[in-house]
This record gives structure tokens, C-alpha cells and sequence, in this order.
């Protein structure tokens, strides 16, 4: 039973192909699109490079700027074919062709729903890249010295500043890392002395925090040390005080960022699928009925029959499994007929009796 079959005279056939080609060209913008999102996301991750710890993340831009490619380069070939369908000497050349075309442009709406889905399941991930990257970033935040953590410091600076955060997890991320250079600290300074002596592993430890962590919307001025010293700050007590400073962790605010980033692309990504789709039927319509019309005597006049699938989806579904099991076959090697027959002598023999 053929699926979907539908009649086309020749009017009905150019109105197909005319609006198969603008919707062609609206899925070779909107490949555009997903390529651009693609390369923006692309570069706000590079951009944090330094606070990852891996980059498996990389795999859902990766992904769109491939998929916007070849979907610019597919949707074009179907404004070609729709300009060759009302042609009959020059369409034909394009039936080889489309079966590929097809298997293409349904591996890209494949690989579209594989990002949507990995948009949502690498959140787990995208967290622990940055709870390591940020880790590591803040205990290197002093080595300003050290070739390839020198720009370390500003890096972690910058971050907390834009986007309003402090740690890894909040603000006491710092008191446990020795964030300030040993080329700034005075060694013969007896609170210097004191503190380092005071830690087993000889740091300088301080209940303070960088200058990037004060909030700017604070009306109090600033306070950077002795932030667990109540006698440090008038009128200041420390567990009930905001300290002035950034509530939230910078793990949270870039997981946060990102996957607002990533999850706002599924509604865009889920249209462009959408309209994939619809080219993809429209182009087998168009095909079905073209083929069917160069087989009439009188295209022009007579009505050509177009339909999505030959047979019913079970009926398609076994011929597909038929060819695809004889390819398979086809491929296998079959051993030759005087090897057989040696392998059947060699059994005769190891299985007669040993003459005494």
C-alpha cells in the first residue's frame, strides 16, 4: 500500500517545486544560523579554557558547526534540483544523486535531536570541568611568575568581576589557598611569621579575599581581611553580615551561563529540524511525481501520482532489512570447492583406524 499518495497535474507540480525551492533556501539560511550559534558558542568556551578541566563539552558546537555546513551545502542542492525538476532532459541526472541527498539530509535532523539531547545530559559534566578548572585556577591565582599560569590572576579576576561571583563555591574557597605571592610578603614580619608557622604546610593562609570578589552595589566600603574577626570592623558581624561581597560561586554562575546558552539553542534547533523535514518530504513528493510524469505520454495535461514510500513503512522496513542482509552476505568470502574437499579427506583420514 503506497503511504501518503497524492495527484499532481503540471500546475500543482511547479507550485511544488517553486515553493520546495524558497523553503530550500529558508533551510540553507537557517543552516547558516546554526553554524554561527555553533561558532558563538565555540568561542565563549574557549574564552574559559582556563577553568576547564576537560573539553567534552566541545562536542555540542562541534557538532552544530558541522551539521550548519552541510546543511547549507544540502539545502543548496535542493534549490538545483528543484530548478532541473520541470526540465526533462536535465532532472534525470539528478535520480542517482537524490538517494544520497536524502540519507544526508536525514543524518543532519539526526545529529540536530543529538544535540538537543547533549545540551541537557552534559550538565553533570560541564559542572565538574569547572569545579576542577576553578580548583586549579585559584590555587595557581599567586604563581604571576610562572610561565603559563601568569595570566592566571587575572583571568580569575576578571571572571569573579564579570560575572559576579566569588570562589569555586562561595567566597571561603579563598581561605583555604594561598593566594598572595611570596615576592609580596615580609618574611620578617612577626604576623607573617606566625601565620605560615601556624600552618602545617608552611602557607599563608588569611581569612581575605581578592580585591574581584568585593561587590560594587555594597554601600559599605570594601572589606577584604579579617572577614571572621567581629572586633576587626566596626559594627561588622560575620555570620549575619552579607560581607559585602559576592554571594554565589563562580562553579554555579558559568554552569549556569552555559547552560542557559546551550538549553535557549533547543527551541532554534528543534525549528531548523522542523524545516528540514519539511524539505525532505517536499523533495520526495517532488521526485515521485516527476518520475511518474516522465513516464506519461502527455506530461502536460495528464496527472502524475507522488507518495512518500512505494509500500506501507512494515512492507519498506523488510525490503530494506532483504538488501541490506544480502549486501552483507554479498561481502562475506566463501571458501573455494578444492579447499572443502581437502578439509573433508584430512577428516577421513584422522578418523580411519591405525593399521597394526
Amino acid at each position: 500500500m503506497t503511504l501518503l499518495k497524492m495527484k499532481f497535474n503540471q500546475q500543482r507540480r511547479v507550485r511544488l517545486a517553486q515553493g520546495l525551492w524558497l523553503l530550500s533556501w529558508l533551510a540553507v539560511m537557517c543552516g547558516a544560523f546554526i553554524f554561527c550559534l555553533g561558532v558563538y558558542i565555540k568561542v565563549e568556551l574557549l574564552r574559559r579554557s582556563e577553568v576547564m578541566d576537560n573539553t567534552e563539552i566541545h562536542v555540542v558546537p562541534n557538532i552544530l558547526i558541522m551539521v550548519g555546513l552541510a546543511s547549507i551545502g544540502t539545502n543548496w542542492v535542493a534549490t538545483r534540483v528543484c530548478q532541473d525538476s520541470l526540465d526533462a532532459s536535465r532532472f534525470p541526472r539528478w535520480k542517482v544523486l537524490l538517494l544520497a541527498w536524502f540519507a544526508v539530509a536525514a543524518l543532519l535532523c539526526c545529529l540536530l535531536l543529538i544535540v538537543v539531547v547533549l545540551s541537557y545530559a552534559l550538565q553533570g559534566r560541564l559542572e565538574e570541568s569547572l569545579k576542577v578548572g576553578l580548583r586549579n585556577g585559584i590555587r595557581f591565582y599567586k604563581d604571576t611568575d610562572v610561565p603559563g599560569r601568569c595570566f592566571q590572576k587575572e583571568t580569575i579576576d576578571r571572571l569573579q568581576m564579570e560575572f559576579t561571583c566569588c570562589g569555586n563555591n562561595n567566597f571561603k574557597d579563598w581561605f583555604e589557598v594561598q593566594w598572595i605571592s611570596g615576592r609580596f610578603l615580609d618574611f620578617t614580619a612577626k604576623e607573617v611569621k606566625d601565620r605560615i608557622r601556624s600552618n602545617v604546610d608552611g602557607r599563608y593562609l588569611l581569612d581575605g579575599v581578592p580585591f574581584s570578589c568585593c561587590n560594587p552595589a555594597s554601600p559599605r566600603p570594601c572589606l577584604q581581611y579579617h572577614l571572621t574577626d567581629n572586633h576587626a570592623h566596626y559594627n561588622y558581624e560575620y555570620q549575619a553580615e552579607e560581607l559585602n561581597l559576592h554571594n554565589r560561586g563562580c562553579r554555579q554562575a558559568l554552569t549556569d551561563y552555559y547552560m542557559g546558552l546551550m538549553n535557549s539553542t533547543g527551541p532554534g534547533v528543534l525549528s531548523v529540524i522542523l524545516i528540514q523535514m519539511s524539505v525532505i518530504l517536499s523533495m520526495r513528493y517532488l521526485q515521485t511525481a516527476v518520475e511518474a510524469a516522465m513516464e506519461l505520454e502527455n506530461p502536460e495535461e495528464e496527472e502524475s501520482e507522488g507518495y512518500i514510500l512505494e509500500k506501507g513503512v512494515k512492507e519498506t522496513f523488510e525490503d530494506v532489512k532483504v538488501k541490506v542482509l544480502t549486501l552483507l552476505a554479498f561481502g562475506q568470502v566463501e571458501p573455494a570447492e578444492g579447499e572443502d574437499g581437502d578439509e573433508d579427506e584430512e577428516t577421513e583420514k584422522a578418523g580411519s583406524p591405525t593399521p597394526s
